[in-house]
């Protein structure tokens, strides 16, 4: 075996993967992922999916995952936007929101009772996102926003997303602009690896941390969200994170997997 694997001996109640970069990569599934999730599937053990990226709704996510041969029902994704919605009724009930993101973001936030607002008199809270429009009329209003009082929460903080060929700047390079000329730090990041995306996968799942198993290919969001919820977690090396990443880490996942392949044990 090669030296820095760990393969898992035991099958877990749940699994929790991570989606862009680890079940698939833009339109394409990473080998093996297909066959393994079927083969859990059919040993009658969860398979829910995760994002942090808010640029797609969890109906969008399902019915990719179902194109790309993966049934799955909506109630079995997650995403950030999900994941903010619920953190801000709690937290900010009825508040009007600036929304430096993209349509399905905006919209989930609509159809949960928010009002959208680019009035900085009015403007309760300035939520940051993964915005490929973003421009500097958004950074201006977030600025004038958060320096009259607004709020300043973020669905993410990945610097980048993994696309076919390379990677898109993502939310956290909105958030390191917005703190740079308001020198105010986001109060909340709500997605991984942060506590309020695990709560969310635990009460979805209505099972302790223990049973579970997180899959992805990043160490500070996949790895580190699993780790700090009490879960296992496995490292998949096929993603973004490679063995001199892994090595000058100071997250050490549960599992280090060179794929799919390696995550049901052998015999199971």
């Amino acid at each position: 075996m090669h030296p820095v694997l760990k393969i898992p001996a035991q099958l877990y109640d749940a699994y929790i993967f991570d989606l862009d970069g680890t079940v698939y990569l833009g339109d394409e599934l990473v080998p093996g992922a297909a066959e393994t999730i079927k083969a859990l599937r059919r040993a009658g053990k969860r398979t829910v999916f995760l994002s942090n990226n808010p640029t797609h709704t969890r109906d969008d996510y399902a019915a990719k995952l179902t194109r790309l041969g993966l049934v799955t029902p909506v109630e079995d994704v997650i995403n950030s936007s999900m994941v903010m919605v619920n953190f801000l009724r709690r937290e900010l009930p009825g508040g009007r929101l600036f929304v430096i993101g993209e349509e399905p973001l905006q919209d989930e936030l609509c159809a949960a009772g928010f009002e959208l607002t680019d009035d900085v008199r009015r403007i309760d809270a300035v939520i940051t996102s993964f915005d490929r429009t973003f421009v500097y009329r958004k950074l201006q209003i977030a600025f004038d926003a958060i320096r009259a009082g607004a709020r300043f929460f973020a669905t993410n903080a990945d610097r980048f997303c993994p696309v076919p060929g390379g990677g898109e700047p993502d939310c956290g390079a909105i958030i390191a602009a917005i703190e740079a000329c308001t020198d105010t730090s986001v109060e909340v990041v709500v997605g991984k690896p942060y506590v309020h995306t695990a709560e969310a996968i635990l009460n979805l799942l209505g099972l302790p941390p223990e049973r579970c198993l997180m899959i992805g290919d990043r160490l500070e969001t996949d790895v580190k969200l699993g780790l700090d919820a009490g879960m296992s977690s496995a490292l998949v090396l096929s993603g973004v994170t490679d063995e001199t990443a892994l090595e000058a880490s100071e997250l050490a996942p549960t599992y280090v997997l060179r794929g799919f392949d390696d995550l049901i044990p052998s015999g199971a």
